[in-house]
This record gives structure tokens, sequence and C-alpha cells, in this order.
């Protein structure tokens, strides 16, 4: 195939994925189930192609009890980059590795985008932020005519890094009093203990917290919540199971603002996004909340579970619709092989991505910082 240079070197790529290639993926998606960097980011840019991982393994001290030390805290955090990349190695093995690869081997031909797109398609990327990225690639090798496969590696980094940069927005819980964070999310993805582990962490910074039991379907989903309050000293407001999940909020929206509580965080049942009266509920909840305080809630979590691919998008796209979703928090990233989810997430719906979970413990919550989520996927 010759050279168009009118329409730049790479116009092949306009016609790049046949349909039968698209519904491949797709299907292999269903199947499975599921401008310039700052001195702050030059570390990220210039990392070469190949470069083992001679992280150590790092005694971590497993912390139980945060009551309001600052010490511990600041461990934690400073600990959490070197848990995930730990926890990422999974996502940097099938992902990272194999870019990596990619750019090692191959000249800036039509082979390489083929493969590019591949690897990001099967990392649950996305169709349309994959296209996006190598759209963009392209044009920056047409405009600078680049023929370094290693600074095209580079400025692959960077295009991903800017693209999760926009939703690397920490939440500021001050502001009101108290502070109402409501939590939804599908079955499964970790809504109960997430709620939990917000809580621990808002405590440890000295705040008053107070916890809804507002999953009346689970006498489980109660009794957890419960029991998880009783050993960190927060109290949980609950009803019998069955119980109108609404008259639940509404009861601890009054205690939480009566109290003058910092923070109050509502656990709701998990809820398929295809099941339209179950979204309605959501949305009379949040009518309730209104009731009483015509600024709340202040903010409207989504919990996503990586480990389900793609399927998050229209999970995410619904729930969106139905609450304006503020927030989101993704969960099991130690579990995936398919972290790039992240990146179609953030490029689709621009909202802010408050945490990320990667582990069962209270410590495995940690802030969303772009810059590390980069560094621990292909450095």
């Amino acid at each position: 195939m010759k050279d168009n240079k009118k329409n730049g070197f790479f116009s092949w790529l306009t016609s790049k994925i046949k349909k039968k290639e698209i519904t491949d993926i797709k299907k292999n998606n269903r199947e499975q189930k599921n401008s310039s960097f700052s001195n702050k980011q030059e570390s990220i840019l210039e990392t070469p192609l190949i470069k083992q991982d001679n992280l150590k393994k790092d005694n971590i001290e497993i912390l139980n009890d945060y009551s309001n030390n600052i010490e511990k805290s600041q461990n934690i955090k400073k600990n959490f980059f070197l848990r995930l990349k730990k926890s990422l190695k999974k996502t940097k093995k099938f992902f990272g590795d194999g870019i990596n690869h990619i750019f090692s081997l191959k000249k800036i031909d039509k082979v390489l985008f083929e493969e590019l797109e591949e690897k990001m398609l099967l990392a649950d990327i996305g169709i349309n932020t994959t296209n996006r990225i190598i759209d963009n690639l392209i044009k920056e090798v047409d405009r600078k005519d680049l023929k370094s496969s290693e600074k095209l590696y580079s400025l692959l980094k960077k295009n991903m890094y800017d693209m999760l940069k926009k939703v690397e927005v920490p939440l500021d819980v001050s502001g009101h009093t108290p502070f109402i964070i409501l939590v939804v999310g599908v079955n499964g993805t970790g809504k109960t203990t997430t709620v939990a582990k917000l809580a621990q962490k808002y405590k440890r910074e000295g705040k008053s917290i107070m916890l809804a039991a507002a999953d009346t379907f689970r006498a489980a989903g109660i009794e957890q919540l419960e029991v998880l309050g009783k050993i960190n000293k927060i109290p949980v407001i609950s009803q019998r199971s069955g119980s109108d999940p609404a008259a639940v909020i509404f009861d601890a929206v009054k205690s939480a603002k009566s109290k003058k509580l910092d923070v109050l965080i509502i656990d709701t049942a998990g809820r398929l996004h295809n099941k339209i009266h179950l979204m309605e509920e959501l949305k009379k909840i949040v009518r309730v909340i209104k009731k009483i305080d015509s600024s709340a809630p202040h903010e409207k979590i989504l919990i996503i579970d990586s480990c389900n691919g793609q399927n998050t998008i229209q999970q995410t796209e619904i729930f969106h619709k139905s609450l304006n979703l503020t927030g989101m928090i993704i969960t099991k990233l130690d579990g995936t092989a398919k972290g790039g989810v992240v990146f179609s997430l953030a490029d689709q719906f621009q909202i802010p991505i408050r945490y990320i979970g990667i582990g069962e413990k209270m410590e495995d919550l940690g802030v969303f910082n772009s810059e590390e989520f980069i560094k621990s996927i292909f450095i």
C-alpha cells in the first residue's frame, strides 16, 4: 500500500477497523462478561521502552487501628503507590508490557498501529477511546514527521496521562454539615465494603461520621454495615430487612443534621442498571433527601467493578442519566488484567474518579492519582 502524502502518512487508518473485527471484539467482551509535560511528568514520558520492574517486595504494615494517628495516615498514603504497582501487575503484564514490546520491535508503520489497536481493544479500552488515542498519535506523526518509535511511545503515554488527568479530582467533603454521600452501583461491585472504607478514612481524618444502611433488600447487607460500624465505633441508622429504603435515609439525614455531623454516607442496594423501577427508586431517594436538604446529596458516587470490563460503560451511562453522577470509585483493580477500562470511563464520561480500590483491606482504598496509575502500568 503506497503512502498518500497529501492526506497524511497514515491516512490508511481512517478505515482501519473492519466491521468483522469490531463484531469479534464486542463478542469477545460479552463472552468474558463483563500542552507539554511539567517536570513532574517528565519521568513518565522519558521512560526507556524496556525497563525491568526492580521494585522490591514491600513489607507493608497492616494497620488495623487508624484512630486519628497522623503518622499512620501518612504511611498509608506513601505506601499506596507501592501497593498499586503490585496490584496492577496483571494489567501491566497484559497491557503495559505488551505495548512496550510493540514499540520496541516495530518501526512506525501500519503494522505497529494495527498491533497497538488490537492490544488496546483487548485491554478493554474500548473502540471509541482506542480510535481517539490512535488518531491523535497519527496526527502527531504527520505533523512532526516522527521516525522514532520511542518518541511515539512517549506520546502515547502522554495522551493517556492527559485523558486521566482530566478526571483526577479529589473529593472535598467540607462546605456542608453534614456532607451527604449517596453510594450506588450494580450488584457485587463492593459497595458496602467501600462505604466502610470511606467511613474509616474520614474518621481517621478527624471527622464525625454516620452510616445509613439503605440496602434493605439484603438482611446480610444491613448486618454487615452494622458490624463494621460497631467495630469502627461509627453509628449506623438501619431498619429491618424489607423496609422502605427512603424511610431509612430520611431518618439518617434528620439525625445527622440534628447532631451536626461532618459526613453521612448512604449505602444503597445493588441494582441492575436495566431495571427501570429500581432506577426510579434511586430518584425517589434523591427527592427524599432534598426535602430535608435541597443542596443534597452533595456527592453521588457510582461504584464500578473493573473486572466487568466494557459492561461498565453501559452501567455508567444509565446511572449517570438517572442521577447525574458527581464521582466514581473503581474497585477490584487487583483482580483484572484489563484495567484499560479506566481510560474508557474517563474518556467517555469525564466523571471525576475519586478513589480506586486495590484490595480488601481498609488501606487498599486510595485517592486516584493519574501519574501513579500510568507509572504502575508502563514502568
